[in-house]
């Protein structure tokens, strides 16, 4: 293990420590040291902690949101060691995004701010970036939002600057829990659970990046879309109230020639052409986020393929 690697882990969780004031004790909160946690006992042991020091050191000893994303994903430190040993390169490659956390706490609570002025009755959840076994990304409920640090700085498919890719994702998780709770549980293979309904679940907390951040989760697609948005939307229209998923949403991420989740990209431009159409910005915004009727909301968006920018 390089001799750096311990300093420089050091300064940075120093860093996360230090680097910003005590916030009010209602603000949003967005939790690190769950990651300053894992990367103690990691470095502990060399780069190759046991499933037991994991498991009691870490995981036990971890946040009420590492709890529960340890008893929704099966997290153990078993599993963890068993990802480590095959890509132990991903545990250290993350400790990059372990400097641009103070920062990206910084900007998110400017941005949940922003949620607050713009829909005073939005609801807020605490943020809690935590290491896991390289998948998922993350995952939201009403509870809270539960980030891998590792899962997230290996998604180099996504934005390539680390400190916004962090900020626009989470600010994308923050519009999911603004939603009702059957949207926030419709999986695929449900009643209900078109291509439509979902695009536009997963495109208003997209729109909700780009309203309270400055930018969408999946910016990428906007480079991969360039040039055949009208070709990509009449498609979309044609499939909307399919159940098959299979060509729009969680297929992610492909490529340039063959990009996925293009079911986040269309849904996004459809609620952002709802929310420039209304004039009463505030009910817009409550109509995004409580949305049932999908065809009702498409029609009444002012949305058509390639018109939305």
């Amino acid at each position: 293990m390089p001799i750096a690697l311990k300093t420089f882990a050091a300064a940075a969780l120093a860093t996360l420590a230090a680097a910003l004031p005590a916030a009010p004790a209602n603000a949003p909160q967005i939790l690190t040291d769950d990651v300053a946690l894992f990367y103690k006992v990691y470095e502990a042991a060399a780069g190759h902690p046991t499933a037991e020091q994991l498991d009691r050191d870490y995981l036990a000893a971890g946040s009420e949101g590492l709890h529960r994303f340890a008893k929704l994903r099966n997290l153990t430190g078993a599993r963890i060691v068993e990802t480590i040993d095959k890509h132990p390169q991903t545990y250290e490659d993350a400790r990059r995004c372990m400097a641009v956390l103070p920062r990206v706490k910084q900007r998110l609570s400017g941005a949940f701010a922003e949620l607050a002025r713009r829909y005073p009755e939005a609801k807020f959840a605490p943020v809690t970036l935590l290491v896991g076994r390289g998948r998922p990304v993350g995952i939201t409920d009403a509870t809270g939002i539960s980030i891998g640090l590792e899962a997230m700085c290996a998604a180099n498919f996504m934005n390539p600057n680390l400190e916004n890719r962090f900020v626009y994702n989470i600010a994308h998780e923050l519009g999911h829990i603004q939603q009702p709770a059957e949207l926030q549980l419709l999986n695929p293979g449900d009643p209900g659970a078109t291509v439509l309904m979902l695009s536009l679940i997963e495109g208003a907390a997209e729109f909700n990046a780009e309203l309270i951040a400055g930018e969408i989760g999946q910016s990428q697609l906007k480079a991969w879309t360039k040039g055949r948005e009208a070709e990509i939307e009449a498609a979309f229209l044609g499939d909307k109230d399919k159940t098959d998923l299979s060509h729009w949403l969680y297929n992610g991420p492909g490529d340039a020639e063959h990009p996925g989740d293009l079911g986040y990209w269309v849904g996004y431009r459809i609620v952002k052409a709802y929310y420039l159409h209304a004039k009463d910005k505030h009910q817009a915004l409550r109509d995004i986020f409580t949305m049932r009727d999908a065809d009702a909301f498409l029609a009444n968006s002012g949305w058509h393929p390639a018109a939305a920018r």
